[in-house]
């Protein structure tokens, strides 16, 4: 048997409570507590159990300390010491557990759980939260939502998960206001999908539940906090297709051609783009916006980031994201490779269009790609086919080139003919070993 002195070390206990002190507590709990020699919590939590901790006990406010709290953890249980950390309700729903957990060893905790606020927001207004989602926007603040928020944004993953879900519970902060987010909503084109509840000040004496709110009128509501939200939506949300968009589901600019990559060569496209649920994309001269726009459905964990210089067009993209309902979908309106530099490395690259800077914007692709991504291009001249294969030539790349045509029926008096498509190029590329 291993004897180390892992085995024989004071668990760090973790221990759940809630804003109505003492009560909230059980016996052993209460008992961990008051025998602790160091407390680490925040800094309003501390000073609601400040009658419970020991006078001799050493007390650390983790507010924006987050990231030190192992370290603090490590060194007094090194020292002998008896630890435990305060943490809102279920320390494991959205808490400082799962955080503990990865950086310090398993062993090392020991997760005393209570009653999630997330639970007891729905307790008070007694909706079953078996098949909700429970998220959190207790990040950074970055100011209000912004259309075509990347996922660096607070809010992103709560759009994210209100795109694919029907009832949500959230944990907000200070900065992450009910009204912040009903004004997301409002700016997503959501307001009439959903209505809001507010519980605030759980388990306090001022505690308020005010539901069925309006989005609209959530937007410019205050709340007192803390604070949690609920989500229900009341408008039917119809299942989409993921897949084989018919080119009429897209606003195309008229009467000219070629401003949308057509059903068959797009399916081919993303096929040979080899996305995942999570997989990050570029989508360089977006035109219409099929290729992103689709992607971003495959790619529900993803995100797509679409680039478009012609401004009529780029207005088109909004518009075709916007009646999608699609969220992990940014927009810039200029000409690549500018703005490329602050996008995150991709999982698959496609070019539609490349505004005449194709072979620099293929060597900084197969540069940016991630191991095993994809680069696909679409062409309809053999300049530009040529141009492409010859860079990837010189690069050193593993390529390959697939001619598709198409050809579509059309009526004829009281019959059909097939009406050939235009022939299109699709160019496969990953950095690696030249084509032989």
């Amino acid at each position: 048997m291993n004897n180390t002195n892992e085995n024989t070390i004071e668990r760090c206990r973790i221990l759940g409570v809630l804003d109505d002190g003492i009560a909230s507590l059980g016996r052993t709990a209460l008992a961990h507590l008051q025998q602790a020699q160091l407390v680490i919590g925040g800094l309003r939590t501390l000073q609601l159990f400040a009658p419970q901790i020991h006078p001799s006990a050493q007390q650390r406010d983790l507010t924006g300390a987050l990231s030190k709290v192992p370290e603090w953890v490590r060194a007094a249980q090194g020292a002998g010491q008896r630890v435990v950390v305060l943490a809102t309700g279920d320390p494991l729903c959205h808490g400082i557990a799962a955080y503990l957990a990865s950086r310090l060893c398993i062993e090392a905790l020991e997760v005393l759980p209570n009653v999630s606020t997330l639970q007891l927001a729905c307790a008070r207004l007694g909706l079953p939260w078996h098949d909700m989602k429970f998220s959190s926007v207790h990040s950074r603040d970055a100011g209000d939502w912004v259309e075509g928020a990347g996922p660096s944004h607070g809010l992103y993953a709560l759009m994210r998960d209100i795109r694919h879900h029907d009832r949500l519970a959230v944990l907000t902060s200070p900065d992450n206001t009910p009204d912040r987010i009903a004004r997301m909503l409002v700016m997503e084109g959501l307001a009439d999908d959903f209505e809001m509840a507010v519980a605030e000040r759980l388990c306090q004496p001022g505690e308020r539940i005010v539901s069925g709110i309006g989005i609209h009128a959530a937007a410019h509501m205050p709340f007192a906090d803390p604070n949690v939200v609920l989500l229900w939506r009341t408008r039917l949300r119809t299942q989409q297709v993921l897949f084989g968009l018919p080119d009429a589901s897209f606003e195309q600019r008229h009467p000219e051609k070629g401003l949308i990559t057509k059903n068959e060569v797009r399916a081919v496209s993303l096929a040979r783009m080899q996305l995942r649920p999570d997989s990050v994309v570029w989508d360089i001269g977006a035109g219409s916006g099929s290729v992103g726009l689709e992607a971003a459905r495959l790619c529900r964990q993803g995100h797509v980031y679409a680039i478009e210089k012609n401004v009529d067009d780029s207005g088109i993209v909004a518009r075709n994201r916007q009646a999608m309902g699609i969220s992990n979908h940014t927009l810039v309106h200029g000409k690549a490779p500018d703005g490329l530099a602050a996008w995150a490395d991709p999982d698959a690259v496609f070019i539609g269009g490349s505004g005449g800077e194709l072979a620099e914007l293929i060597a900084l692709i197969l540069t940016r790609l991630k191991p095993g991504g994809w680069l696909v291009m679409n062409f309809v001249t053999i300049e530009n086919l040529g141009a492409a294969v010859e860079t990837l030539k010189t690069l050193g790349a593993s390529w390959d080139v697939l001619q598709l045509q198409a050809s579509r029926s059309k009526p004829i008096l009281h019959m059909h003919r097939m009406a050939a498509e235009n022939p299109v190029w699709i160019v496969c590329a990953q950095a690696g070993v030249q084509h032989g």
